[in-house]
């Protein structure tokens, strides 16, 4: 080891950068993991051709996966969009795609339309006017593209394909204007397929109504567009961009993008549209492969990640989704994912309207294994980047670059990215400053890294961090009554329907919430009632009690223990529900993700009638639960099936109910004990998990960073129990007691196996066994399996509670 790289480890050096070293002319000699293969050569050549780049970026749509954001306090709120948005210092986002609202989920929840009637507009509505502000704010070049999802259902009565809905896209962007924003791109129906006369009569209004610029994207769904595309002049010159959605595979490696011979012969630009759907941390391996391969494999010149950001509660589907997590408003704390550095790679080094050089694009000696990169060169055609990506490499490599064709031939800064590292300090490193000597120079790289070089300044990574997780606590009110008409609560998040600030009917003053949708929308997920949560999913024992004033026959429901959601397949929700009508019926129901509604109870109150306030609660300790209307206990039941979640409210389809003064006060311990929390690894830091929020028997749990999660609470019963999602527990997988039985979970039965003892030095011992819960192999990397083990006092066995 050289005394150079000695003292740069005691002075704590981060790895990326001793793994960045570079050999140049007079420059340093750096150490490699494992010896270089024999050298690649690469030659950047400013006089090739290549497609224009159109940019980086990413969604707030398919749902509230942005929800959470507008509700964080300052300094937090501004560090998260400055990490998102904020040219040179984080993600630097150059392209914000933003789903036009429709009153109905569209994946993780529902975003406002601004018209919900045909008579009715507010161009005030939600939180994406807001976002897209705060971007443009930070970055005044960001594109914003415009998407729905779904629409409400006076929209051609009930055809999305519509006159309507192209009159509908028209009204958007004029509220866009009203914000001072300029929409530069416009989408059809987020996937599901597309009508060749709509688009056409799209082109047509837009340009009669003074939105000549502003450029269609079609379809956001597949590849099949192109033919259309191709065999059709009238609908190739209404399309400015072709765009489809997960071109390298679904939730795959992005290892290699198909685009067929349709696509590439249109003469359209191509771009993936949508990508991405992984963990904020543990998606970047294949978005590292998938901005450069798209373009290798499929000339894809625009690459937008699917979410922006996860800032929603962790029961709703795709939790940790994006590029940050910011699911907690009330405690302000939030993380900064891999996915951003990753994305930093290109968005920071480029712009769109640079051009890609083809020919200095390519897989590292002609092998996908070896990593792949990708070279665009500035408008002022001398500046330079080039991007790398190693994720596959199994050894270190040395490339030797040659550069020509009138490129720059100045100093070549050198960013790294450990992508297979957890610490912070080893992500969107400045690792070193290159001299070229005679138009060359080479680099070592490092498997499982992304570099860029450039001869461009002006990159840097933020370094603010957010503070703590906590849990919402109680007690916790609102009244309603500080909010402007046509806003959100706060912390309350749409699932279905459009719940929204208005002043109180029924003769009362202040402002209430209303559920605005007065008609079944066009959906884009399963149609469900409308309803929307609040809360933290670690409330356990609780009273939450709220008014309600039903404006026509129908009913309104409270919500409590609320926890996951089917978003595709059912609609379902775990929760707890009482449900009341205009005639006095009411009933305590238990609803599920299969789409099963169990009635627990039900009897007949006094007719609440219409437009008259009432007052609802639901209590829950333990495993009782108690129902009352207008202050009389209607009803109790005794049910165990969930033991933690968030609260919330629900009407029946199109009913435009209101409610008022929300209370969510603590309770007692009752039979089960406690609140929900996370079980975390003394060794490892991360949060014992079901991995991808399954719910199928006999999955194997897992470490996994923790995020709060549905998967990740896990509630102590008196029985010893260790509960996950309200009905499952923690298991010895076939009774098994022997060292290296794996733990799953499964529904509860009350076996020995499924008891568990927590003791005060961290360890929990299985009742049956008397084994340790343990990482296998003393692991701490996300994707750890647990098991049992004898119990040897390590720290891979030792458990903190959150």
């Amino acid at each position: 080891m050289s005394a150079l790289v000695r003292l740069l480890r005691r002075l704590r050096v981060p790895t990326a950068v001793l793994a960045g070293l570079v050999l140049a002319a007079g420059g340093v000699v750096g150490t490699a993991a494992a010896p270089a293969r024999a050298a690649t050569s690469i030659t950047l050549n400013g006089t090739s051709g290549g497609r224009t780049f159109d940019g980086v970026g990413a969604i707030s749509g398919g749902g509230g996966n942005s929800r959470l954001l507008i509700d964080y306090p300052e300094p937090q709120r501004g560090q998260v969009l400055d990490y998102l948005f904020r040219p040179g210092y984080g993600a630097s986002l150059q392209m914000l795609k933003a789903e036009i609202g429709g009153d109905t989920n569209s994946t993780s929840g529902a975003e406002p339309s601004h018209q919900h009637t045909r008579s009715d507009l507010n161009c005030d509505r939600g939180y994406e006017w807001w976002l897209m502000e705060q971007a443009k704010a930070r970055n005044p070049n960001i594109k914003l593209y415009g998407l729905a999802w779904g629409a409400p259902g006076w929209i051609g009565n009930g055809n999305f394909w519509s006159t309507d809905m192209v009159n509908y896209l028209v009204s958007w962007l004029g509220c866009a204007k009203q914000h001072g924003l300029s929409i530069d791109y416009l989408g059809g129906w987020n996937e599901r397929g597309y009508n060749v006369s709509w688009y056409q009569q799209l082109r047509s209004a837009l340009n009669s109504n003074g939105y000549g610029s502003v450029k269609i994207i079609a379809a956001d769904s597949d590849w099949s567009v192109a033919n259309d595309v191709n065999s059709n002049p009238a609908f190739a010159s209404a399309v400015s961009a072709i765009g489809t959605h997960y071109p390298c595979g679904y939730r795959s490696s992005q290892s290699t993008c198909t685009v067929p011979a349709a696509a590439l012969n249109s003469g359209k630009p191509l771009w993936a549209s949508e990508n991405g759907s992984d963990d904020y941390n543990g998606g970047a391996q294949a978005m590292a492969r998938g901005i450069n391969r798209g373009y290798i494999d499929g000339r894809m010149t625009a690459y937008l990640n699917w979410p922006v950001v996860a800032a929603l509660t962790p029961n709703l589907p795709y939790p940790t989704m994006g590029m940050a997590l910011a699911a907690q408003p009330w405690s302000g704390s939030y993380s900064i994912g891999k996915n951003t550095w990753v994305m930093a790679h290109t968005s920071q080094f480029t712009s769109p309207g640079w051009h890609y050089l083809d020919a200095s694009s390519g897989y590292i000696g002609g092998n996908r294994a070896n990593g792949s990169y990708v070279s665009l060169k500035s408008t002022n055609n001398s500046d330079y980047s080039t991007v790398i990506e190693t994720m596959d490499a199994t050894g270190a490599q040395t490339l030797n670059f040659n550069v020509t064709g009138g490129l720059s031939a100045g100093t070549v800064h050198v960013w790294s990215t450990d992508v297979r590292s957890a610490d912070p300090a080893d992500h969107f490193v400045h690792a070193a400053d290159i001299t070229p000597s005679g138009g060359g120079f080479s680099l070592t790289v490092q498997p499982g890294h992304l570099y860029t070089l450039t001869t461009t300044t002006g990159q840097g990574k933020g370094t603010a961090t957010g503070p703590a997780r906590g849990a919402l606590k109680l007690p916790y009110s609102d009244s309603f009554d500080g909010y402007t008409t046509g806003t959100e609560a706060k912390y309350l998040m749409d699932w279905q329907g459009a719940f929204e600030s208005v002043a109180c009917g029924g003769g009362r003053g202040g402002k209430c919430v209303r559920q605005m949708s007065p008609q079944k929308p066009i959906t884009w997920d399963t149609l469900t009632d409308p309803h929307a949560l609040l809360g933290d999913v670690s409330w356990g024992n609780y009273t939450v009690s709220s008014d309600m004033l039903l404006e026509q026959p129908g009913y309104a429901e409270l919500f409590g223990r609320a926890g996951g959601h089917d978003y595709d397949r059912t609609g379902g929700q775990n929760a707890y529900r009482l449900r009341v009508s205009d005639t006095g019926a009411w009933s305590i129901l238990n609803s599920n993700t299969d789409g099963t509604v169990a009635t627990l109870a039900r009897g007949t109150t006094a007719a609440l009638g219409t437009n008259r306030w009432h007052s609802l609660a639901l209590t829950f300790s333990g495993s009782t639960i108690t129902a009352v209307i207008d202050g009389a206990t209607v009803g109790s039941v005794d049910d165990r099936t969930w033991a933690a979640g968030q609260i919330g409210y629900g009407t029946s389809q199109g009913e435009t109910a209101q409610f008022d003064n929300l209370s969510v006060t603590p309770g007692s311990g009752g039979n089960d004990g406690g609140t929900a929390g996370a079980i975390v690894g003394v060794g490892s830091g991360r949060c014992v998990d079901v991995p991808n929020q399954s719910h199928t028997a006999g999955t194997q749990v897992a470490l996994w960073d923790c995020n709060g999660g549905s998967n990740q609470q896990w509630t102590t019963t008196s029985a010893g129990e260790l509960r996950v999602y309200g009905s499952d527990c923690l298991d010895a997988a076939g009774q098994g007691t022997g060292p290296g039985t794996k733990v799953d979970i499964w529904g509860c039965t009350g076996g020995a196996n499924q008891k568990w003892t927590i003791h005060s030095d961290g360890t929990i011992t299985g009742d049956q066994s008397g084994l340790c819960l343990d990482a296998t192999g003393a692991g701490t990397a996300n994707g750890t399996l647990l098991q049992l083990w004898t119990c040897n006092g390590s720290s891979n066995q030792k458990w903190t509670r959150d």
